[in-house]
């Protein structure tokens, strides 16, 4: 296997990397068999492997909650007049989420980094907690405030330690399934929480405990994390960064390995992890992000993170907070309607989501991408020109409601799991929890645009702001066409020698063909 210092060779203006010699060819062959050799995925290290697994998934789902919680009681009328919420500052209310966001972006990198994935997450759900009740118990909209950007800051902190444990815990041959399914457990919380203001609307007269309830409820994964987080193991990555190679062992064996501690997936895991990570890397400088763009590699990383954050980001309105407002456009004025239409999303995301996840290993990263983001720009196409046109026209605003699910589907099918996956598997070890808080950071700065922006711009534009949505969309399919690396069925450490290439892309696909003529012999 190359070192990452191993230089580049032009063939016939076709780029190849050195790693294709005879004596390499047979290491990654042998090293490609190990890897995606068959096992058990019910067998009981596996079993006991989910259960760590599930419990960073519910840092997700604390996301989840508040993605939902805030815009279904936007459409509650004792929530909105108790609070004294109106058009000018609704807005702000919802961005303050963001705004905490960014503001604990500054340290949830080194703090996975320094004390490790663990301690993050439980930090993190912490802080969270604390938002949660302050917002349940506010009087007055101050209070209500300063808990969502309490919740904000812990929520980035859990959102940065979860996906980086999943991938680094994560069995190799499943880790596009595995790590996929963090992002989809997003909708655990905006189930619960959306059927459960649907359900409550049903209460006579709404009174103070109908939306006092969810905005309780969105602690409850937190504290979840909080109890179980002790009895998982740390990531063996993050022990081999540390120096204590004999703990990333015994971890491995245990939940790689099946117990054995001569399994050839152990050793080649354990291999490849000494080989890449460092001891004394940027991760152990709690102030050091330089690693993010010190280098050609680096700079080509940290603009894959950008766009997944951006085209992520910017695809449309967030349903999730302003649905019921998208409804009333389109001519659905009734509030038990509004909720309802904002609680089936949710169901509808995450089968669609689940559905996706098999197809990330099956069709690779850019495809899904590149046909979820070219179908993500036809749904928003229909849905301007159905809201522009409904106006005495039920039946056309019904339409464009429904090309809302569509795009929520062609988006949860491919985006939903690589918002988690692809991130965390282009970026190195040694920037992992740096690069994903800087990426959250990203996330947030394009969600206080899209948060704050839409209800202004909806009212006094209408439909003519979904064509910013329209093209952006558009752009992120040629974007990832253009620029965005295959990390199909390779190890992390193996994704990182891509990027020493000239062009990563092409290297990247290059490789990708090799593994199918390794795979046909």
């Amino acid at each position: 296997m190359p070192s990452s210092k191993d230089s580049v060779v032009q063939v016939d203006d076709v780029e190849v990397l050195p790693s294709v010699s005879a004596d390499d060819k047979a290491s990654h062959a042998e090293s490609t068999s190990i890897a995606e050799q068959e096992v058990n995925p019910l067998r009981p290290s596996l079993l006991r492997l989910y259960g760590c697994l599930f419990i960073a998934y519910l840092c997700s789902a604390t996301n989840g909650f508040d993605a939902n919680t805030f815009g279904g009681l936007s459409a509650i009328d004792t929530f909105v007049s108790y609070f004294g919420i109106t058009p000018d500052n609704q807005g702000l209310v919802a961005a303050l989420y963001v705004i905490g966001n960014v503001a604990g972006c500054l340290f949830a990198g080194p703090c996975a980094d320094k004390y490790g994935r663990r301690f993050g997450m439980a930090f993190g759900s912490v802080i969270c907690i604390v938002g949660a009740v302050m917002q349940a118990t506010a009087r007055n909209l101050s209070t209500l405030m300063g808990g969502r950007f309490i919740l904000g800051l812990g929520a980035v902190l859990v959102q940065t330690a979860g996906p980086a444990y999943v991938v680094e815990m994560a069995y190799p041959k499943y880790r596009g399934v595995l790590t996929g399914a963090y992002q989809t457990c997003f909708f655990l919380g905006t189930i619960v929480s959306t059927w459960l203001e649907y359900g409550l609307n049903f209460v006579p007269a709404t009174p103070q405990w109908t939306w006092r309830l969810p905005l309780a409820i969105q602690a409850l994964p937190s504290v979840l994390v909080l109890v179980f987080v002790w009895f998982i193991p740390e990531t063996p990555r993050w022990y081999i960064g540390q120096g204590k190679v004999d703990k990333a062992r015994e971890i491995l064996i245990k939940y790689h390995g099946d117990g054995d501690p001569d399994s050839p997936i152990v050793a080649l895991e354990l291999g490849e992890m000494q080989e890449v990570i460092s001891a004394h890397g940027s991760d152990k400088r709690w102030w050091d992000f330089r690693e993010l763009f010190n280098s050609r590699s680096a700079r080509y990383r940290t603009f894959l993170i950008s766009c997944i954050a951006f085209f992520g980001t910017w695809d449309l309105p967030p349903t999730s907070y302003y649905f019921p407002l998208m409804a009333k456009t389109a001519g659905i004025t009734s509030e038990r309607t509004q909720l309802l239409l904002n609680a089936l999303q949710t169901p509808i995301m995450m089968a669609a989501a689940l559905s996706g996840l098999r197809w990330q290993d099956r069709l690779g990263r850019r495809k899904l991408l590149i046909a979820s983001s070219t179908g993500m720009s036809l749904s928003v196409a229909v849905i301007t020109a159905c809201t522009a046109q409904q106006a005495g026209r039920p039946v056309v605003g019904g339409v464009g409601i429904a090309f809302v699910y569509v795009f929520l589907v062609v988006f949860a099918f491919a985006w939903t799991p690589a918002q988690s996956l692809y991130p965390t598997e282009v970026l190195a070890f040694n920037t992992r929890a740096k690069g994903l808080a800087f990426m959250n950071l990203l996330v947030n700065i394009a969600s206080v645009f899209n948060t704050y922006v839409p209800p202004v711009a909806i009212a006094r534009a209408s439909w003519r702001f979904y064509i910013f949505y329209i093209l952006w969309d558009a752009l992120g399919a040629l974007v990832i066409y253009l620029t965005f690396v295959e990390t199909k069925g390779r190890n992390l450490e193996e994704i990182d020698h891509i990027f020493e290439a000239e062009n990563p892309k092409k290297a990247s696909l290059q490789a990708q063909r090799r593994l199918k003529g390794i795979a046909r012999t």
